[in-house]
């Protein structure tokens, strides 16, 4: 009955508007009536997203970074496998230059989206503004937000433009603590024009209040403040949103994991139409693939470092959820073979290059694999599971955090994550317990680099990577600089 009324209005309007034979014809909406409803208006905004896909992978290496230079990850060397000139050792002991895959290419990434949000907002300053433009506005420049908390994260001190058409050929970059204080001013402005709801895809308020947090959180590292209570009020504003635990610790992390109630802002992958998520592709061992019937076969890379094995107890729920270790086995059950040898995956890493005259098993097996994010069976190369960018139980556990720095107890935030993992709760939970169980929960989320510059145990010495400093911030590209030498001076 809808579809007829809807088809008999149509009609009538049609031969309505069809009795007006002085009505003028256009072959294009013309400039100053565009755009003409709300659906126009958000399609203009879309590309604003687009380069998130891009950071979980090689495309823009924000999350490989995040991880792989961590005490998480490691992606060692298996004899001559894996080297790939060094890439990957090199983030892991810290003895990156400026002239690295990750360097160059995160950087690359997250200009393009910053590029990409400053020319839609561009267009849309160039309307006659309504309440609909306004509010897309505000969600364009939260997105842009989030790339320059990126960027000021990973390098410091950055070029801050707001526009396309009026930024300048060689921009000087501006210095992280006016860059904090413009993306906070950015955020503050903006939020009460965001809407509300769970949209798990969409700069909301709690997407920004989110992100508002993190900066907050992080302020001590940003521009030498704390600012412990600003960080506490905009993690209330998240945990009253519309999010619940799982009662699952794999939950947020299976294949259809669009509506799970833990994830506040996503990035949207599918394995045919939006691809960019391959981490099982990196981690799984080369006859994995018959343990998941595999369409292809994975590259036998990275995974776990010993000590982050370690930190999971046996009763540990998240132990078996999130890593793949000892023996393996193909789609029927029978032990998994490698030439004749039964593959057992050790946890224990010999070293950071694992060269030729050690074991087999040790070129091969060793390094306790990320199982974290589900590999249904058949999975392709790349994995459908939507990559969880901001979750409820990181901002509990911030919460805790910031309760324990304010010398309050912070016990309550961190319990309910720990009765879902069968482990018992702390009683008086100290900033190093909290560091711990954010690498137990948020293990290959993304977090890990932030958290140990934020906690000072960044600097510090672990498996084989040496005690430094220094190394807080990545390096600005070569190729960045050999374009604009103005990038070489000191911050403005």
């Amino acid at each position: 009955m809808k579809k007829l009324l809807y088809s008999t209005i149509m009609i009538l309007f049609v031969g309505i508007a069809c009795t007006n034979l002085d009505e003028e014809i256009y072959d294009k909406i013309p400039a100053e009536q565009y755009p003409e409803n709300a659906e126009q208006i958000a399609g203009l905004a879309v590309d604003g997203y687009a380069k998130l896909q891009d950071l979980i992978d090689d495309g823009g290496w924000w999350f490989l970074t995040q991880e792989v230079t961590s005490d998480e990850v490691v992606f060692p060397t298996r004899d001559t496998d894996w080297d790939d000139g060094g890439k990957w050792r090199v983030l892991h002991s810290h003895d990156w230059s400026n002239d690295v895959d990750a360097v160059n290419s995160m950087w690359g990434n997250l200009f393009d989206g910053v590029t990409r949000c400053n020319n839609i907002l561009d267009r849309f300053n160039s309307f006659t503004q309504t309440d609909d433009t306004r509010k897309k506005i505000a969600e364009i420049e939260t997105m842009r937000t989030l790339y320059y908390y990126l960027l000021m994260d990973n390098y410091g001190a950055v070029p801050y433009i707001t526009s396309s058409a009026d930024a300048p050929e060689q921009p000087y970059r501006l210095n992280r603590k006016s860059l904090f204080d413009s993306l906070v001013s950015n955020l503050e402005k903006n939020i009460p024009l965001l809407l509300d709801g769970d949209k798990k895809y969409l700069a909301n308020k709690y997407m920004a209040n989110a992100l508002l947090a993190k900066l907050y959180l992080n302020a001590e590292v940003y521009t030498g403040t704390p600012q412990w209570e600003k960080a506490g009020e905009a993690i209330d504003v998240v945990l009253s949103g519309p999010y619940s635990l799982d009662t699952d610790v794999s939950g947020p992390f299976k294949t259809e994991n669009q509506d799970n109630s833990e994830i506040i802002f996503a990035i949207a992958f599918d394995e045919d139409d939006n691809q960019g998520f391959r981490l099982h592709m990196r981690t799984l061992h080369y006859n994995h693939n018959l343990t998941f019937n595999m369409s292809v076969g994975p590259w036998n890379g990275g995974g776990a470092t010993k000590l982050q094995f370690d930190r999971y107890s046996d009763t540990d729920l998240r132990k078996d959820a999130y890593l793949i270790y000892g023996p393996q086995y193909d789609a029927s059950g029978k032990a998994l073979k490698d030439d004749g040898r039964e593959v057992v995956i050790n946890p224990e890493i010999p070293s950071l290059w694992i060269k030729a005259d050690q074991s087999y098993e040790a070129i091969k097996y060793s390094a306790a694999r990320i199982g974290k994010y589900e590999i249904k069976m058949g999975a392709k190369e790349n994995l459908s599971n939507d990559f969880p960018f901001f979750r409820l139980s990181d901002f509990m556990l911030m919460k805790a955090e910031v309760e324990i720095r304010m010398e309050r107890n912070g016990d309550e935030w961190i319990k309910p994550i720990r009765e879902r993992a069968g482990v018992e709760p702390f009683t008086n939970a100290t900033l190093e317990q909290v560091l711990e169980e954010r690498a137990r929960e948020l293990f290959v989320e993304g977090h890990r680099r932030q958290d140990q510059i934020r906690f000072k145990t960044w600097n510090k010495a672990w498996w084989e990577k040496p005690s430094n400093s220094g190394k807080d911030i990545f390096p600005i590209p070569k190729w960045a600089s050999d374009a604009n030498s103005n990038l070489l001076e000191p911050a403005i």
